[in-house]
């Protein structure tokens, strides 16, 4: 095998990863009617436009029975990194159960 190959497999497998975690993130935004942009830029108020975010939900393609409970959605953004928001749905999760 390659070098340079392998690498380009790997860069794509994390490429699909991230684009599901991302479509998990936003369906479970759907879900509870929340907006996605705005948790993203209540995370990283000071990063621009996240492209990756802005076309899943362009070609979101209706995941809309697919309901994704509260813990996977923060184990998902953990498991790549995204601290930042899963503190941010962590605090949505608490101001909606105290809706109920």
């Amino acid at each position: 095998m390659e070098f340079k190959n392998i690498n380009e497999q790997i860069i794509q497998k994390y490429k699909e990863d991230e684009t599901l975690m991302i479509r998990l993130f936003v369906q479970w935004c759907k879900n509870h009617d929340l907006d996605p942009n705005a948790l993203y830029k209540k995370a990283y108020p000071y990063q621009v436009e996240n492209e990756a975010l802005k076309n899943v939900i362009e070609t979101d393609d209706g995941f809309d029975e697919f309901h994704i409970d509260n813990e996977t959605i923060l184990d998902v953004l953990q498991l790549f990194g995204n601290e930042d928001l899963a503190f941010v749905v962590s605090d949505e999760i608490q101001l909606l159960q105290r809706k109920k």
